[in-house]
């Protein structure tokens, strides 16, 4: 259960010390490193998927995001396997074992051979890959917060582990400096083509960095005075999770903390990358440079609120990052398209699209294999919609009856696919209906003002930055302080085990699959916003339950054994 309050065997307050500044700089920089290798894919998801996976645009982009989404679905996995050896052997060596793990599986990448080359066995062999950046990366950051938090002094552990918490979006920063520099050093024609390997193969210089680094690290104190006195557990998850004491902690840690730190996370960070790209039709370089700018003003403030949380708590700084973000997303999202794409915005209002089509024949266009093809003339109609950032409302029709799209006074009739038989695809009459109809769509929503990319003249990069940063300060609202929390929620011998795994079911389930699910929710309303009501209202809920039932920790004693 979460420790006492108390001060004993503490290490004091006061300056920094060289040793203490090399624990946070060493557990920092490895950190940094390992979520550079992760974000690459969350950065190159749509060359990649033309890569590795074969389909319509939709479902390939879906797809794509889902194999994104597999290094994080399997995070909690990672978090058991890693927290168990770390609170039985120690929190040092699995540091070495998990870099070593996302290192390997990231320079693979970068030589990996494509669906032309390999067929069926690409995108199975990357998705694998992936699966493997989850499992070390579900072990990584409870050690790393472990590791920093048990080497703080009283009344500074919300500062210390701050630094762990800048590592995510440092690391996104850095993919994205790199994937920027590769794509102005030899174009975007040769950056599709083969350029997009060059970050993934730089990273083996950043991984052997990064295990000489770690190779020069001592032991946690905490963990080491707990060994000497011979109390470490052996079988931190039964302890964990077994005994009901510790679990309603892990629970409430999870909706009450990690659930809503997560979709705030990931959409401040994610998703409006997603949206500028995939939404908007920002271009990539272009969208990736508005980011990189909004991390590089924003991350000061994960220091800023882990200091303030040592001296106010962290509790209300979490949720109050949760209520707020909730309460502005769309106004902010709504700001993005006004100043990122205003022709869309105009033509949003002024060329409403109406699909006509038997409600029973339209459905939520989500899977989890993300392979499932939709053959109702209803989804048809909506995918090539939704792919075009064309918001729609829907109109009864008779049942059976084949869909239509209006959009002002012309109106187009769309089909009803067949399936090839083994029901993975369209057949070759469908795909060709299928051209055709993309095709006619395509010239009804440009003659009503839709376009088809957006104008970078007409891009307002100051108030996109301005609106960018704001969405990163949330982030760090909800973030810099959680590590501190986490760690001060549970006993010394089982905090490896404990912590990880509400952190990692939060950010690797919640918020890991939050750009796929809002992108669905985006098909299935007919509105590029609705799917924002996805993290909207995980973030209420953790505010809600985490204001009710969870408890400050800032004064903690993270020295306590039971």
């Amino acid at each position: 259960m979460a420790t006492s309050p108390g001060t004993a065997n503490l290490p004091a307050g006061g300056g920094i010390t060289p040793e203490e500044r090399k624990v946070i700089f060493a557990s920092s920089l490895g950190t940094i490193f390992e979520w550079y290798d992760f974000y690459l894919y969350g950065s190159l998801a749509p060359i990649i998927a033309k890569q590795f996976f074969i389909g319509d645009p939709t479902t390939t982009f879906i797809f794509a995001l889902l194999a994104f989404a597999a290094g994080f679905i399997v995070r909690p996995f990672g978090a058991l396997v890693f927290g168990r050896l770390g609170d039985m052997i120690g929190r040092k060596y699995t540091f070495l074992i998990t870099i070593l793990i996302m290192g390997a599986s990231t320079f693979i990448v970068g030589l990996l051979p494509g669906h032309e080359q390999i067929g069926i066995a690409a995108p199975i062999i990357l998705v694998s890959l992936r699966i493997l950046q989850g499992l070390a990366l579900g072990g990584e950051y409870g050690g790393a917060a472990t590791y920093v938090a048990e080497h703080a002094p009283h009344g500074k552990r919300g500062s210390f582990t701050s630094w762990i918490q800048t590592t995510a979006t440092l690391g996104l920063f850095l993919s994205l400096l790199v994937i920027l520099g590769t794509r102005t050093a030899i174009g975007e024609k040769e950056f599709a083509a083969w350029g997009w390997r060059v970050p993934f193969l730089v990273s083996v210089l950043l991984l052997g960095v990064s295990v000489w680094i770690r190779l020069s690290m001592n032991e946690s104190p905490a963990f080491a005075k707990m060994k000497a006195e011979g109390k470490t557990s052996k079988a931190p998850l039964s302890e964990a999770f077994g005994q009901w004491r510790n679990l309603k902690v892990v629970v409430l840690a999870l909706i009450g903390l990690t659930m809503g730190q997560a979709v705030v996370w990931y959409t401040g960070q994610f998703y409006a990358l997603f949206f500028m790209t995939q939404v908007l039709k920002i271009d990539g370089a272009t969208s990736n440079i508005l980011t990189a700018i909004s991390l590089a003003l924003a991350t000061p403030f994960f220091i800023f609120f882990g200091k303030l949380s040592d001296s106010i708590g962290r509790k209300w700084i979490i949720l109050g990052g949760c209520v707020i973000a909730a309460a502005t997303y769309f106004p902010l999202f709504g700001a993005l398209t006004h100043y990122g794409n205003p022709a869309l915005e105009t033509a949003l209002k002024n060329s409403p699209v109406v699909v006509v089509a038997d409600q029973t024949s339209c459905h939520f266009q989500f899977n989890l294999t993300g392979q499932k093809k939709f053959p109702s003339s209803c989804d048809i109609a909506t995918s090539m919609l939704t792919q075009a950032s064309v918001n729609y409302t829907t109109q009864e029709a008779p049942a059976g009856s084949v869909a239509k799209i209006k959009v002002g006074d012309k109106e187009i009739t769309s089909f009803n696919a067949t399936m090839t038989p083994d029901g993975l695809n369209f057949d070759k009459a469908s795909k060709d209906a299928e051209a055709a109809l993309k095709k006619e769509v395509a010239a009804a929503i440009k003659g009503a003002g839709y376009p088809a990319k957006a104008d970078d003249t007409q891009i307002n990069k100051p108030m996109m930055v301005v609106i960018l940063f704001i969405l990163v300060l949330y982030v760090t609202m909800v973030y810099g302080p959680i590590a501190a929390m986490l760690v001060e929620m549970f006993p010394t011998r089982i905090r490896y085990t404990s912590m990880s795994l509400p952190y990692h079911i939060g950010n690797g389930w919640f918020g890991g699959l939050l750009p796929t699910i809002s992108f669905a929710l985006v098909a299935f309303k007919g509105d590029i916003y609705y799917g924002l009501w996805y993290p909207i209202v995980i973030a209420l809920i953790t505010a809600v339950i985490g204001a009710l039932f969870v408890r400050e920790t800032k004064d903690n004693d993270i020295y306590a054994h039971d």
